[in-house]
């Protein structure tokens, strides 16, 4: 639906104020960016991981008195969804070199890279191949590939300060180590990045970033590169299989502790599937879909953290999942298209972030999530009360893509950034003419699984990478760090495991005992409910009429 009278009236504020920010803007001279100082007060007060009651300790498993949100401990202090002595493991309904569960970018990648050092490979998605948050990152990809101008020191530099200074710093520094042959190897399978006409990359700004190192293609770039590397997996038929609609519900282990394979539960015959495997890479993604503390995602349907509950069942601590990032710019009108993800890249281009007075409050390019909490605190009536209300009572901030077009000329904003034109052009709204309306969105889980430098855990055969995985970005990541993320370390995680099993082919007696050693200590700790996970999908039923969520009828019982 088109703007209503009330906001239209509310945007001639900004229309009012634009032409002075644009001069401003071509006179070099930036809204003043938070000091360091500055910004620990604003989070402390307004960013939502701050809010007290919002998060809990674990009471079982192998970070326990970790303090993580609440929905993530009802994860993982759930009993598991199968009956271990109900599972046949002793023939197997597939078998494989590397077993990887999950189909986004990170596994996929993944997948590539063992094939081509020799090993058979067989990948395991809930949904289908793609669908996961990489398809829907937007902004780009950073590597500090410009000779003279940028390094991989600088890019180390901005990681550990968009982090908080806590990040891994191994971690970080083999991801910016990789980051230039990322980009050569994707651009060698066929991604189009976007270039000048010389065929030069173009690349540009992210908040907290001190040079132009983000590499895109328009505004759907991890469509782009989803599709490529989908399609060269696809190719290598004699080496990578696709199993589709099939989750993983439980790792399997063998008599000697190394991971050995998975549970999948197939969702169109509800039967369950024993995979085994010498090696299993973990790239399962995010958890946008818990809904953390009620707010709208930009995460795909499937994201619901299953990969984290099953390595943590077998003993994989957890790191950094006590931060959840919120996108500073997520659509909050038209309320059919809440959540959805507007690309940093409109901010890197030059687009205000503006009250209800047409005023600029903050400056468009801080880290992710002190952007979040200035316009958290900006809507917000303990803060500073100047949102923009939307007709079903939430509120928003403007941001002034019009801009864009005065700063860069007729048609940018078309063709920089076709995939929102076309978005809001469903709706009756041009934001090449008219600003958008948005509110931080749950987007990124911070956190994840712990792994080293070659994506290993601690429990021997089992590797993970992507957003499942914690510790190279610290408390907050960076824009155009996680595709880089998962194409760096998706490679990695897919290279050692196709190493290992040269050196472990033998596999032991199979089983699931970890999983009936939680399920004890989940009542040996009195925890009451009946809980389980993973979650797989979420619910959105009417709360009225179905029941309880993680219950066993939710995706039927073995019996």
């Amino acid at each position: 639906m088109p703007y209503p009278e009330s906001l239209k009236k509310l945007i001639e504020k900004v229309e009012a104020t634009r032409a002075a920010r644009v001069e401003r803007k071509k006179n070099n001279e930036e809204f003043p960016a938070l000091e360091l100082e500055e910004r620990g007060p604003i989070l402390e007060n307004f960013h939502p991981d701050f809010i007290e009651g919002t998060r809990r300790k674990i009471k079982i498993g192998p970070s326990k008195g970790y303090a993580i949100s609440n929905e993530m401990v009802d994860l993982l202090e759930a009993k598991s969804r199968v009956d271990p002595d109900l599972i046949n493991l002793s023939e197997p309904d597939y078998e494989t070199d590397v077993l990887i569960i999950g189909a986004g970018g990170a596994g996929t990648a993944a997948a590539i890279l063992a094939a081509e050092n020799g090993a058979k490979v067989l990948i395991a998605t809930k949904l289908r191949h793609g669908d996961a948050n990489t398809m829907m990152a937007e902004g780009g990809i950073q590597a500090a590939d410009k000779v003279g101008k940028d390094s991989p020191y600088y890019h180390y530099l901005d990681i550990l300060g968009g982090g908080h200074f806590v990040n891994d710093p191994e971690l970080v520094y083999t991801m910016v180590q990789h980051a230039p042959d990322a980009i050569r190897w994707l651009e060698g399978l066929g991604t189009s990045f976007s270039k000048f006409e010389d065929g030069r990359m173009k690349t540009m700004h992210g908040g907290g970033t001190c040079r132009k190192r983000m590499h895109y293609a328009a505004d759907i770039t991890g469509a782009e590169i989803m599709k490529t590397i989908r399609d060269e997996a696809r190719n290598h038929t004699d080496m990578i299989d696709v199993i589709e609609f099939c989750p993983a519900v439980e790792l399997v282990l063998d008599d000697a502790g190394r991971c050995a394979g998975a549970v999948l539960y197939n969702l169109e015959t509800a039967e369950y599937h024993f995979v085994k495997a010498k090696a299993v890479i973990i790239t399962t993604g995010g958890s946008g879909r818990l809904h953390i503390q009620n707010f709208m995602t930009t995460n795909h349907y499937g994201a619901t953290a299953d990969g984290i509950v099953m390595a943590y069942r077998a003993g994989v601590p957890i790191s950094f999942l006590h931060t959840v990032q919120y996108h500073p710019t997520g659509v909050v009108f038209p309320e059919q298209a809440e959540g959805i993800l507007i690309t940093e890249k409109f901010r890197g281009a030059g687009a205000n972030v503006l009250n209800i007075k047409g005023e600029q409050f903050v400056y468009e390019r801080e880290p992710r999530d002190v952007e979040a909490a200035c316009i958290i605190r900006e809507c917000s009536p303990g803060g500073r009360g100047n949102g923009v209300p939307t007709p079903t009572g939430k509120y928003g901030v403007w941001l002034d893509s019009p801009m864009i077009e005065m700063l860069k000329g007729e048609g940018t904003v078309k063709k920089e950034f076709p995939g929102k034109n076309i978005l809001f052009r469903r709706f009756g709204i041009d934001i090449s003419k008219e600003p958008m309306l948005i509110h931080p969105t749950l987007h990124y889980q911070n956190g994840g699984l712990d792994i080293n430098s070659k994506c290993e855990t601690n429990v021997p055969g089992l590797y993970a990478a992507g957003e499942v995985s914690g510790g190279v970005h610290g408390e907050n990541r960076l824009m155009g760090n996680s595709l880089l993320d998962v194409m760096v370390f998706g490679r990695i995680a897919g290279t050692c495991a196709a190493e290992y099993i040269k050196d472990h082919d033998q596999i032991g007696k199979v089983n699931l005992d970890h999983v009936k050693r939680y399920n004890e200590e989940i009542e040996t700790a009195g925890i009451e409910g009946n809980r389980i996970s993973p979650m797989i999908l979420p619910d959105y039923s009417n709360p009225d009429v179905r029941e309880k969520q993680y219950t066993k009828d939710y995706f039927g019982t073995l019996s």
